[in-house]
């Protein structure tokens, strides 16, 4: 399927590529994954797309969706780096949670690393922008309450949304670690989405390089828009 999946510019200069990663694609295998064979990378899609090499600045989940930088040169991805290490980046994230989340709210709580075992700080502010109750029961209720949020990581640690949004009691639809199994057949059986609701929106920074502003904006994957339309009476 990825090998016919065009992959969505939003913006490239000499310097950089912006694309929208799918949700469920990898950004490159690890040298001992064993589904190399079976789909292609985020990396791998770009090469056959455009016929060069790109090098990743930042991680993305392979379940979330959305912007994802990349360095033409491997000489330029150290002072995109630089601006995700001195949190001199906005990042602004689009999630679809489960019940009506706080208007907003810091959750600073640490996250395990990468190396599981050592806790380090980790820090989210969360904004609701919407909330809405639909009359489709999920156990133990007979409806069921939904918010959409924008996230901002203040820190990079692995699966950090997803654990924090768990923390507060109000997961993430389509999250198989973390969620709410209730809620996210809830969501395939109504909606046929079993896609995780996390969207890397949007990211904000000045140009190392040019010096320039940069908002740089993803639109939603489609199974987003069903949501959006569906429980929140949007679009």
């Amino acid at each position: 399927m990825n090998n016919t999946m065009k992959l969505a510019i939003l913006y490239e200069d000499e310097y950089i590529l912006c694309v929208v990663k799918p949700n469920n694609v990898v950004v490159h295998h690890a040298h001992h994954s064993r589904n190399v064979a079976e789909e292609d990378s985020l990396l791998q899609m770009i090469t056959q797309q455009l016929g060069e090499k790109m090098y990743p600045i930042h991680r993305l989940d392979r379940k979330t969706s959305g912007i994802m930088l990349l360095a033409k040169e491997t000489r330029f991805v150290a002072q995109f780096q630089e601006l995700f290490t001195n949190n001199e980046i906005q990042k602004t994230y689009h999630g679809i949670v489960r019940g009506h989340a706080p208007e907003s709210k810091i959750i600073d709580s640490p996250v395990k690393g990468r190396d599981a075992n050592v806790h380090k700080d980790a820090e989210t502010h969360l904004f609701t922008m919407k909330t809405a109750t639909i009359n489709i029961p999920v156990k133990p209720y007979d409806s069921s309450r939904y918010s959409l949020v924008k996230l901002e990581p203040k820190t990079g640690r692995l699966h950090q949304l997803r654990i924090h949004m768990n923390k507060i009691s109000h997961p993430l639809i389509g999250d198989p670690k973390y969620g709410d199994k209730n809620h996210n057949t809830m969501f395939v059986e109504n909606f046929g989405c079993e896609n995780l609701f996390l969207h890397a929106y949007s990211l904000e920074f000045i140009h190392p390089f040019s010096k320039k502003k940069l908002f740089i904006k993803a639109d939603y994957p489609k199974d987003w828009y069903v949501v959006l339309e569906k429980v929140f009476q949007m679009y």
